[in-house]
């Protein structure tokens, strides 16, 4: 038998920072450190830390030891380093560098609108577009970020919409940074809230000016003056008190204000002097990402220097392709977009990061490889970052028992949502739940409907799975059942986190389950003059009754909820379809049908608690 080999203790360590990936192994970990694996593991040993020279360490760990030995040391996340080598091959600096040299062309100002929830933001939003989208939304929240460009003046500015609920926080900031001035919305006679102080944070955060919009100023009990003195005690001092904050006081509701607040933002515009290259390559962000129906996966990117065109080889993130097509604010297919300019770009090879970086590559070899690349750095970091996630059959319910006895709990989670937007705002909502009892692990975060792959993963890590507006398919469903996998779906955020808080101070309300009663395949469509369009379907499993609740979901994902209208069975009406016959559906107020699609009626029942 082979002795674990030891380091002598006056051994040196290399001179300087020294990079070490998270995760790294004592394998990994020694050499960087002129130490032997054993080391490292004798070392965490006598820590009363059970590793082996596989196992992944974490940063605690890592440092514990660089610390004991007197190293340097710097934890990088997988793929950091090499990040700059890929960097270099798609020219990203010299794109940087020919930016600054060249100083540019002016360039419309990018907006974000932040604030309290049921401040009025998206009505004044609604009413600087002229078009009215706020309702449609679960809770009344904005779930999905929007950018589009409207013109004053014969001058273009560009608004980037953030929801407004501080579950969000990661979008906002993500908001912010792409920004060049935020519009702070404070409704008259509320005031300031706690999502306008953690907005105002974000906004000073990146640096950028505010004006703020207050709002509801036609309502009873508005009082401005109130809102600027709250706002005064937060260092922001309007300019008619001598200081230097632009307020403007609006009524979105009845379009009072809306064109002293766009002539406020064109003033502050100027006098940041913003400019941008449109020739070259273009760079930016994206803002938002998600898989369609039909479309494929579809990124709203925000150009931020350059020009993008159809054609162009582009990467975002670990995403790649040729731009396929270019779709503006207003649904027309463009050429090609300049600086500032929002976008929805088609032709990826995969959903884009909410957030990533993105550049137009040298050619499109070069866009495919350094993709390959970000990844298996991901999948690395994926690796690294569910390695301690262990046995144990947990759900919801059995947290509590386990904090009682003493023991630190971990709830394993897989995560599926709609977008990646929303994916990266539930992740970042529920970190914040963490407490010194109960911890929390992300065995996967993904976007798309719950899969059997899902399920598989979940069994293997023990981990409950989270649907925000996705939901499993039948298949995945059974083999939830079967092999005992909890699945949790949700529309509204407020529940998911009230769910999982609750669950995790052992406070769980009574639940209710949600049965599917009967799933009906859409196969042709029919349109009837004055009852307009009915689904001829096909009853895949259990009962379709009319009447039922009704959920329609397109691959997976959520698209309408509500009531069958009506049941045919050919010309004669039925009041229930079993599985194995075909049968007409009308729907209350839902007219978008297409192939393929599914019909799922369910059933709402309390779930006994023992």
């Amino acid at each position: 038998m082979d002795m674990p080999e030891y380091t002598p203790e006056d051994t040196p360590v290399p001179e300087g920072e020294i990079v070490v990936e998270r995760g790294a192994t004592p394998q990994d970990l020694g050499p960087k450190l002129n130490r032997t694996p054993a080391d490292v593991v004798r070392f965490l040993m006598a820590e009363g830390e059970m590793v082996t020279a596989t196992q992944s360490l974490s940063d605690e760990m890592i440092e514990m030891f660089a610390l004991d030995v007197g190293a340097d040391v710097r934890l990088a996340d997988p793929g950091e380093e090499e990040e700059v080598e890929l960097q270099k091959r798609l020219g990203v600096e010299e794109l940087e560098d020919d930016e600054d040299d060249e100083g540019g062309e002016d360039r419309p100002p990018v907006i974000t609108v932040m604030g309290h929830v049921d401040h009025g933001k998206t009505k004044l939003l609604d009413q600087i577009r002229n078009a009215n989208v706020v309702a449609g939304e679960a809770g009344g929240i904005t779930q999905h970020i929007g950018a589009y460009q409207v013109e004053k003046d014969g001058r273009l500015i560009t608004f980037i919409d953030t929801p407004g609920h501080e579950a969000f926080t990661a979008m906002r900031a993500r908001g912010a940074e792409a920004t060049d001035v935020v519009i702070l919305v404070v409704a008259a006679d509320d005031g300031v809230m706690p999502q306008t102080l953690e907005a105002l944070d974000h906004a000073k955060a990146a640096e950028v000016p505010i004006v703020v919009a207050i709002n509801k100023i036609d309502r009873e009990g508005a009082d401005p003056q109130k809102v600027m003195s709250q706002l005064a005690e937060r260092d922001l001092v309007p300019e008619a008190w001598g200081g230097d904050t632009i307020m403007v006081e609006v009524s979105a509701l009845e379009n009072l204000g809306i064109d002293d607040l766009l002539e406020q933002l064109l003033v502050v515009a100027d006098v940041e002097e913003l400019t941008a290259n449109p020739e070259g390559r273009a760079m930016g962000v994206v803002l938002e990402s998600h898989l369609d129906v039909g479309r494929g996966p579809v990124a709203t990117l925000l150009v931020q220097r350059g020009t993008l065109k159809v054609g162009d080889p582009l990467i975002a993130g670990a995403a790649w392709g040729r731009v396929r097509a270019l779709v503006d604010d207003h649904g027309e297919n463009v050429k090609e977009a300049g600086p500032s300019t929002p976008v929805e770009v088609l032709g990826l090879s995969d959903v884009a990061g909410a957030g990533d970086d993105f550049v137009v590559a040298p050619d499109q070899k070069t866009a495919r490889s350094v993709a390959d690349q970000r990844e298996h750095y991901q999948r690395v970091a994926s690796i690294s970052g569910t390695a301690a996630v262990s046995g144990g059959g947990m759900k919801l319910e059995d947290i509590f028992a386990q904090i009682q006895t003493g023991e630190a709990a971990t709830l394993n989670l897989i995560v599926k949502a709609d977008v990646n937007g929303s994916l990266e705002a539930v992740t970042e909502s529920l970190k914040k739940l963490e407490r010194d009892e109960v911890k929390l692990a992300f065995a996967r975060r993904g976007v798309g409907g719950v899969t059997n792959d899902d399920i598989q993963l979940a069994v293997a890590t023990n981990a409950t799975i989270i649907g925000f507006n996705v939901r499993p398919d039948r298949k995945a469903r059974e083999l939830a059942q079967q092999e005992g996998v909890e699945i949790r779906t949700y529309e509204i955020i407020y529940k998911l986190i009230e769910d999982i808080e609750s669950a995790m101070v052992g406070m769980l309300t009574p639940e209710f389950e949600e049965v599917v009663t009967g799933e009906a395949e859409v196969r042709e469509i029919f349109r009837v003059p004055r009852i307009g369009a009915i689904a001829g379907c096909y009853v895949t499993n259990g009962v379709i009754t009319r009447g039922s609740k009704v959920r329609f979901l397109r691959e997976g994902t959520i698209i309408w909820k509500g009531a069958i209208q009506s049941l045919k069975r050919f010309k004669d009406d039925a009041r229930e379809v079993a599985a194995g016959y075909e049968c007409g559906i009308g729907l209350s107020d839902f007219q978008d049908l297409k192939e393929g699609d599914v019909i799922e009626t369910y059933d709402e029942r309390e779930i006994p608690r023992t």
